[in-house]
């Protein structure tokens, strides 16, 4: 019977998809959290399924010594030495679709959070006070908002928010095929321009090589100080320093982040 080590957190359904299936499921949800014990006895397992606690790391698979398959419950597969298992000749696989409407709504309901200030007003309510007029926010409406990839998750954003009154939708993705934008309704504006005349800009492109730091000092330099960014893609596709630093400078109005540095295997990557 096949074995499959479950390493980070999944539903009881998909276990049970395992059992079913005739396939011995190992339901350790916290193992991803200890590198040197999964590396241990990740060589008992023909499978292993993982979200991002779990980091496949070149080591780890280089004990794997009967692995077949990686499979990653979500879009990106950045935790996981892609080179490291294609060496090995184990399949790694994701699910592109998985939490595209999800990860969708996340980033559309941030844009209202950090427009409306409602953190900020959140804590202060909590804090004894009623600053009402400390935390006006901006509306949307009228606005440019800009879409930084239209792939699997830009492409249900930019569905979604044309609905919302915005002046203007602009959208950056040079993958786009001339078939993909004439069935969205859109054309590719360049990056700069896109910085320049946005009043929100909100990331959809996956971590790689081009992508990694792609927002920095610069690009913020470049972008209307009144302007927000949301970043619900890959932590290092900001570079988070020069985010803070802008945020000091006065050079955005704010910005609305759920993921880190610590989503990858190159933490440390430039």
């Amino acid at each position: 019977m096949p074995k499959v080590l479950i390493s980070d957190e999944l539903s009881d359904q998909a276990v049970e998809i395992f059992r079913n299936r005739g396939i011995e499921a190992d339901f350790q949800p916290n193992l991803g959290k200890d590198p040197a014990k999964l590396a241990q006895i990740i060589g008992q397992y023909d499978g292993l399924a993982v979200r991002s606690a779990t980091k496949a790391t070149a080591e780890i698979i280089a004990r794997a010594d009967n692995l077949k398959v990686i499979g990653r419950a979500g879009i990106g597969v950045d935790n996981i030495d892609l080179t490291a298992a294609s060496a090995k000749g184990i399949v790694v696989m994701n699910t592109p679709f998985g939490n595209s409407i999800t990860t969708a709504e996340h980033a559309i309901a941030m844009m209202f959070a950090v427009a409306r200030m409602i953190p900020q007003a959140n804590a202060s309510t909590h804090a004894g006070k009623w600053q009402k007029s400390a935390f006006m926010g901006v509306e949307i409406t009228g606005k440019t908002l800009g879409l930084v990839g239209c792939g699997n998750i830009g492409s249900v954003v930019l569905r979604k928010m044309q609905s919302f009154g915005f002046d203007r939708i602009l959208v950056c993705d040079p993958y786009l095929s001339v078939d993909r934008l004439s069935e969205l309704g859109i054309v590719h504006t360049p990056l700069d321009e896109l910085l320049r005349e946005s009043d929100i800009v909100t990331i959809h492109v996956p971590l790689n090589d081009e992508t990694r730091h792609l927002f920095n000092y610069d690009r913020f330099a470049s972008m209307k100080k009144s302007a927000v960014i949301i970043n619900t893609a890959r932590g290092p596709i900001v570079h988070t320093d020069d985010l803070a630093r802008a945020l000091e400078d006065g050079l955005l109005a704010g910005a609305g982040l759920d993921v880190s540095m610590a989503m990858t295997l190159n933490e440390d990557a430039d």
